[in-house]
């Protein structure tokens, strides 16, 4: 996924508004001195970790940035104890507390409300229908980032103690992760083109490959699984993506819905999760190619962490045929 570019609040609210960075680091538990901030379904981004700014996090209560948990699927050992079949990994709750404060209560209640709206609006269905959730971020004092999908759970209440709620109070917020990996911000990108073609007898007897683009190593730098999106950029008659360490694959045909061969810059991007394919031609999303594919035998594979061997073959290729292949890395921990 692209990098998010995206205004930053400063005092006073409401926001957006522009400037600064995330504050300095200040040491978190289970991952050392860190800069926070969460970016809202907006795109509006909130400092979590300079005081300056009119809130901060109060760092003794965050908890569930580590490793995610795993419900373990075993089956009976004849001899004793069990043998693990399979782990699913399950979704990441975070607990992350703030206090808030102003110089006078109306300062103070307008940046409390202004923040209770930038995390609870995950929870709201957008024309489509669908819920965006905000994203977390830890920043590393290297520059390092890694950052998480969240949506608000609870705990935005103040604590009901003489003397909070007045120019200043806390709250224990709790999100909720659908997906409990984080993610490397930093997209990563693989091309790979066709060769120039060459005249068989000029200067000389000489063979050019029109089919296959080749094997090539693709190389996952994250902890677990990742599921790529391809962009497959014509000509070419037929496409075949292939593991080679699982033998795992799924072919292209644009002749199955009714296309006929792709042309030079013609481009079809495939994605893995979720799954779609679509054919761009200028509309917003794109055609539905779903059709395309190889049925059932295709599998969206992923891929594992470290290297994956892999092979592009584009039937029909020739000058400027191409295959993209993006994903972001993605990580147990923050």
């Amino acid at each position: 996924m692209p990098l998010i570019a995206a205004p930053v609040v400063t005092p006073p609210p409401p926001p957006p508004g522009s400037g600064g960075g995330g504050g300095t680091p200040v040491p978190l538990p289970e991952i050392g001195f860190a800069v926070a901030s969460y970016t809202d379904p907006t795109g509006v981004v909130w400092p979590l970790t300079d005081e300056a700014i009119g809130w901060f996090t109060l760092a003794d209560g965050v908890s569930g940035l580590d490793a995610a948990g795993y419900e373990l699927t075993t089956d009976a050992h004849p001899r004793g104890g069990a043998r693990l079949r399979y782990a699913q990994p399950l979704p990441r709750s975070i607990v992350w507390p703030l206090y808030v404060h102003g110089e006078t209560h109306v300062e103070f209640i307008g940046r409390w409300r202004a923040l209770v709206t930038a995390f609870t609006r995950t929870l709201r269905e957008g024309s489509d229908g669908r819920r965006t959730p905000g994203w977390l971020e830890i920043e590393r004092p290297d520059g390092t980032r890694r950052q998480i999908a969240v949506f608000y759970q609870q705990g935005f209440e103040k604590r009901g103690v003489k003397g909070s709620g007045i120019v200043s109070d806390a709250a224990a917020i709790s999100l909720w992760c659908e997906d409990p990996y984080w993610r490397d911000p930093v997209e990563v990108s693989v091309h790979r083109e066709a060769g120039e073609l060459s005249d068989f007898l000029v200067p000389f007897p000489t063979i050019s490959s029109s089919q296959v683009l080749g094997e090539t190593v693709v190389t996952n730098p994250g902890d677990v699984i990742v599921w790529p999106k391809w962009t497959i950029t014509g000509p070419a008659s037929l496409i075949t993506v292939t593991h080679e360490g699982t033998g795992e694959s799924f072919s292209l045909d644009p002749t199955e819905v009714g296309h006929g061969n792709l042309l030079s810059g013609e481009q079809v991007t495939i994605s893995t999760d979720p799954p779609a394919v679509r054919y761009q031609d200028g509309t917003p999303n794109g055609a539905n190619w779903s059709g395309a594919l190889n049925w059932p035998g295709a599998v969206l594979w992923g891929l594992t962490p470290g290297d994956n061997p892999v092979t592009f073959q584009l039937d029909g290729s020739g000058p400027g045929s191409a295959v993209d292949l993006t994903f972001n890395p993605r990580h147990e921990t923050a």
